[in-house]
């Protein structure tokens, strides 16, 4: 066990001492040097997470301390590993789409003057989400959750030249901040319920708090709602739910290898993997499934209407990824763990395969990220072309591609939960298949498909985006194609990565179905009640369309999802192909619900109004009547008055006349005499 235990600690270090050794002597190492080392130390983690995965399916698994930070009377603060399937599953996952990244980011970040920098932060933000999925307690939860926060925010502002990067990493710091505190409620919650930080004695023992009423003074709450309910609100910041989603679709401002790193595979999902490490505590409250479902809901449908309207290529990828987040997390409310975290793997590798082949096309723009600049780049780069076609289709849910099992199996299992707000679940889970389709396809075909529009600009009226998206690109120099001048396919260390994440985006779904699905991979890694496990996992398509996942596949042909999808698709073939007049007719006669919908529903300038402009308010007061008027008025000035007035009564007491002393000193023993009568 001490060899497999190495093994668990290489994992996070090698990233580690990648980024250390990138970050402190990348100026040394050079360009190539730099790469080399933590592109080798990401390497060694994923093979020693294939190892570990090995080990793990051969029946091994481990939830132990490797080292004791701190011991008190009351606690212990240590750091510890749970080595199960689920935490295996996450491994392979972070690894390897942090490799392709790693190999991607050659060649994005070529000409880029802090090219080591940028090493050094993917490498450490690698490390710090191995130690958050390794993690067997919550105080070294909290700590790798916090450092992911921090590393996403030197990531999104690493062009910090720019007004709008500065801007859009501030929102996601103080955005994440706003969940992070209910996040930390909730385990404080749980410290003072429960006495320790243990993963392991908090589930063993949280049956037994079922009933219990929280210890908060003033309100009569269950325990676990409470509990679930606030390392929820934690989760809502990480993983960009409704109404703390607006930090995500501004990150797009970092460089395309971050947004497919951090906001398509790994810290997006950090919110959903931590819900479904917490499932023992969330089976025990209704209520907290309940809202967790209804969250993800709105977030699905509604986060998906947005990306109809956006120009900007990431973004529309970016709200994307708000919706199937919303999926994944509608799935968790569903009690549906183990079909979470399936959409969740498939999702990681058809999304950072998507953002990936944008950074692609943005590379052969020269840095253009406006949709409508583009237009027939199927010619001109036929693997970014086969591989975002392939990505596409994996993520609207096409049979037989990965997307296509998971995304299906959340669909069912909401049809089959009796919670309240299922229906609402459904729906939106239903109608988002139509706007996943569509948007998609949309960004489809106009950047792949139709007449080539490369150098022609577009009206500042036409869309506010257009200097937004000129901002976000990677170089400072003129941006877009010379007069005359082609896009062409990019170099291999962009392409491989594309080729390499398209085929688990095929093939994975239907390779893991059985284990995840049917055979109960993660066994006690996620609990579920029995009862439960059984209607939520094997009744799916009415249980004999899950024993195998052709038959599934084929039945998929029969059902709404598939003929929505297909609906999106042609749809929007027909709005962007044949007849892009209809947008333009349906946008001004719907001129209302586009501009909610290209305000974002206003959620920003309803932030910057009620809590921005609501702290400015309270600070001008503060200062204008507590400092001003409290401590420098009455106070400080207010002292010294008081102090004059007083020295200028002694001032005329003093006339330097003997019989006004004597007088004075009369009435005195005369004043302390009648005191000390009435005492007595």
């Amino acid at each position: 066990m001490s060899n497999m235990q190495n093994l668990y600690l290489l994992v996070p270090l090698a990233p580690l001492l990648g980024a250390i050794l990138a970050g402190l002597l990348g100026h040394v190492l050079g360009r190539a040097w730099t790469h080399r080392i933590t592109i080798l130390m990401v390497f060694v983690s994923f093979v020693a997470s294939v190892l570990i995965f090995q080990d793990v399916m051969a029946g091994n698994t481990f939830n132990g301390t490797v080292y004791t930070w701190l011991t008190t009377t009351d606690a212990r603060l240590e750091v510890g590993f749970m080595i199960d399937r689920l935490t295996v599953l996450m491994m392979l996952v972070v690894t390897f789409v942090s490799l392709m990244v790693h190999i991607f980011t050659i060649g994005y970040m070529k000409d880029d003057a802090g090219y080591q920098r940028f090493f050094s932060y993917i490498a450490l933000f690698t490390f710090s989400m191995l130690m958050l999925v390794m993690s067997n307690n919550f105080l070294q939860l909290f700590f790798a959750w916090e450092a992911v926060g921090l590393v996403s925010y030197l990531l999104i502002g690493f062009w910090y030249t720019r007004p709008t990067a500065i801007y859009a990493n501030l929102k996601a710091f103080l955005v994440n901040r706003v969940g992070d505190f209910g996040f930390l409620l909730g385990i404080g919650l749980v410290f003072m319920v429960f006495g320790t930080l243990d993963y392991q004695t908090v589930f063993n023992n949280a049956a037994s708090h079922a009933k219990d009423m929280a210890p908060i003074a003033g309100v009569s709450w269950n325990l676990m709602s409470a509990i679930c309910i606030l390392l929820f609100i934690g989760a809502m910041g990480k993983s960009a739910q409704f109404p703390l989603h607006v930090w995500l679709p501004d990150s797009m401002e970092g460089p395309t290898p971050i947004s497919a790193l951090i906001h398509a595979a790994t810290m997006v999902t950090a919110g959903i993997f931590m819900v479904a490490r917490m499932s023992p505590m969330f089976e025990l409250s209704e209520t907290a499934l309940s809202f967790v479902m209804v969250i993800g809901a709105i977030t699905a449908l509604f986060m998906g209407f947005l990306g109809i309207i956006q120009t900007d290529i990431k973004r529309v990828i970016a709200y994307s990824t708000l919706s199937q987040l919303g999926y994944m997390t509608v799935a968790l409310g569903a009690s549906a763990y183990s079909v979470a975290i399936f959409h969740l793997m498939t999702h990681a590798f058809f999304k950072a395969l998507l953002f990936l082949a944008a950074g692609s096309v943005i590379i052969a723009m020269h840095h253009v990220q406006d949709i409508r600049q583009m237009g027939g780049l199927r010619k001109y780069m036929p693997i970014t072309w086969i591989t975002f076609l392939i990505g596409s289709l994996a993520l609207i849910g096409t049979p037989f591609l990965s997307g296509f099992y998971s995304k299906e199996s959340i669909i069912e299992a909401v049809y089959l939960s009796q919670l309240p707000g299922a229906g609402f679940a459904y729906f939106a889970v239903v109608a988002g298949v139509f706007v996943t389709a569509f948007y998609s396809f949309r960004l489809y075909f106009l950047v792949f498909h139709g007449a080539e529009r490369f150098g022609k600009k577009h009206s500042q009226h036409e869309h506010h985006q257009d200097d937004h998206a000129a901002a976000a690109g990677a170089h400072d120099h003129l941006q877009g194609l010379a007069p005359g001048e082609k896009p062409h396919e990019t170099s291999w260390v962009v392409t491989l990565p594309l080729i390499l994440l398209a085929i688990p985006s095929v093939g994975i779904g239907a390779l893991v179905f059985d284990q995840l699905l049917h055979l109960g991979y993660f066994g006690d890694s996620i609990y579920v009640a029995e009862a439960h496990q059984l209607q939520v996992l094997a009744n799916i398509l009415h249980h004999e369309i899950i024993e195998h996942p052709m038959r599934m596949a084929l039945h998929a042909f029969g059902t709404l999802p598939f003929w929505l999808a297909v609906a999106g698709v042609f749809t929007a073939w027909l709005f962007y192909m044949k007849r892009p007049d209809i947008p333009q007719m349906l946008k001004h006669r719907f001129e209302f619900l586009y501009t909610v919908l290209d305000n974002k529903y206003y959620f920003d300038r309803f932030n910057d109004w009620f809590f921005a402009g609501g702290t400015r308010g309270l600070s001008r007061f503060l200062w204008k009547f507590g400092d001003i008027k409290l401590i420098d008025g009455l106070m400080v000035n207010g002292t010294a008055r008081l102090v004059g007035v007083f020295s200028g009564v002694m001032r005329n007491m003093q006339t330097g006349y003997i019989y006004h002393y004597a007088f004075s000193m009369i009435i005195g023993v005369f004043l302390l005499l009648t005191i000390r009568h009435w005492f007595e």
